[in-house]
């Protein structure tokens, strides 16, 4: 969204003329660090207004704050088109009123009468809501401007009390508009009842633009990202030394999500396969190259591996007990502290006496060891990384046996190794320092060789 110069000269213009500019839908995000400056940075989980509030902090600087960068970005789009005085004024009333609430919940929440934690959510929901509301605005300013009709979906419910979910809201925003006369922009974030990032967190945006999509009974959902959806990330293996994927399944959309690496939130995946609806994840600044379609039936007609990818942000915890062997439920009572602990594991590996698990690294897994420890006779815990092989047809033999010989001829050891019976994901657990090197290495005997033309 930083960069709407390009998408409007190559998205939504895209050569187009007359009714061609029409019959789409954009649901659009927040410009670039806006959502971290809201809530906390998702990476660095540098605080933000919502942390602030939260921890009973002046949080009313850092509003007038936001206003002066919001008000700056502004100012980046007037040459193509924003009307200087009504974005400003917009997001200046907007803020204003988000002020009024969270002044509101304050109070509220001094009182002692109120759950604090149906109050916060509550405010990370109106504070989450303005950088979609503020980058839409502006996306249907420019273009009226531009001289296209053009529509401003708020689902964001910002003046309105009605006690609709989210699909609801979602259904009375479209229920009356002719899609053929007018272009749409929808804001990333939806008000309902059972609130958004409650369930969905930082992923509501690609759950609004499912739902919209499910709803509309949609041709295909285009994804546009900064990049191709290709055989490994090119910040690793170098641009010219992976391909776009070009094809491939909900499935394999599904593995990539398990280790992080979404191509789409999986939460707002299964609508669209579950619809027939398909996906296509297109590069932004490659506008005329087809992207990635993702459907709910493709298997490669050649075996190969699509994508290798993987995480060095994990956590290997084994559980050794000689009392485990031929003992019915033993991992039953294991996955029950998991439970208690909220904490779910990405890959799990088994022989008679023990049981290594992968999980995320997190703050959390201390409280969890110490719990196994006192159950267990032993427990190693071990930081590692995770690569994995994921093809919708891999399934032929020697592909195991090739992807392990290139992780032998770089003097990388499998520490720990996980494939189902479905066999789409082969997924090899390695020490960290040996991240980068797996991926180039797999990336480069499986999908760049003799199996590699994705």
């Amino acid at each position: 969204m930083s960069k709407f110069h390009d998408v409007l000269r190559d998205i939504v213009l895209d050569d187009r003329t007359g009714s061609d500019y029409y019959n789409r839908i954009f649901v659009v995000s927040a410009y670039s660090d806006v959502t971290n400056w809201l809530l906390e940075h998702k990476k660095s989980g540098q605080p933000g207004i919502y942390t602030k509030f939260y921890h009973n902090e002046n949080y009313e600087p850092a509003l007038d704050e936001l206003c002066g960068k919001l008000i700056e970005i502004n100012r980046q789009f007037e040459n193509i088109g924003l009307n200087r005085s009504e974005a400003d004024q917009f997001i200046k009333k907007r803020i204003a009123h988000a002020r009024h609430y969270l002044n509101s919940m304050a109070k509220v929440l001094a009182s002692g009468y109120v759950n604090k934690g149906d109050i916060y959510l509550a405010v990370r929901e109106i504070l989450a809501s303005l950088g979609e509301a503020h980058s839409a605005f502006n996306s249907v300013n420019i273009l009226k401007n531009n001289k296209l009709n053009s529509t401003f979906i708020d689902l964001c419910g910002f003046y309105d009390s009605e006690p609709l979910t989210i699909d609801g809201r979602i259904q009375k925003a479209f229920e009356n508009i002719d899609f053929s006369k007018t272009l749409c922009v929808a804001t990333g974030y939806t008000k309902g009842t059972e609130g958004i990032m409650r369930a969905f967190d930082r992923g509501y945006s690609e759950v609004t633009f499912s739902k919209i999509a499910v709803e509309v009974k949609a041709n295909e959902a285009i994804i546009h990202k900064e990049y191709h959806l290709s055989s490994a990330d090119p910040n690793i293996v170098g641009e010219h030394k992976c391909v776009p994927v070009g094809h491939t399944s909900f499935i394999i959309a599904d593995q990539l999500a398990d280790i992080g690496m979404e191509a789409i939130h999986p939460k707002a995946a299964k609508p669209l396969e579950m619809n027939g609806i398909n996906i296509r994840i297109k590069n932004t600044f490659e506008p005329k190259h087809e992207g990635t379609l993702i459907t709910r039936a493709y298997i490669s007609p050649t075996s190969k591996v699509e994508i290798v990818s993987g995480t060095n942000k994990v956590t290997a915890i084994e559980i050794y007990d000689p009392m485990m062997v031929g003992e019915v439920g033993f991992d039953m009572r294991i996955m029950e502290i998991f439970f208690r602990n909220a904490t779910s594991y990405i890959l799990k590996s088994t022989n008679a006496n023990c049981i290594t698990m992968v999980v995320w690294d997190s703050p959390k897994l201390d409280a969890l060891v110490e719990k196994l420890r006192s159950h267990y006779e032993e427990i190693v815990v071990k930081p590692v990384a995770m690569v994995c092989c994921m093809g919708t047809n891999i399934a032929f033999p020697g592909m195991l046996a090739k992807a392990s010989n290139a992780l032998h001829r770089n003097g990388i050891n499998v520490e720990a190794f996980s494939q189902s019976l479905r066999q789409v994901n082969m997924q090899f657990v390695i020490r960290r320092e040996h991240y980068n090197a797996a991926i180039i290495a797999l990336n480069e005997a499986l999908c760049m060789g003799e199996h590699g033309e994705n």
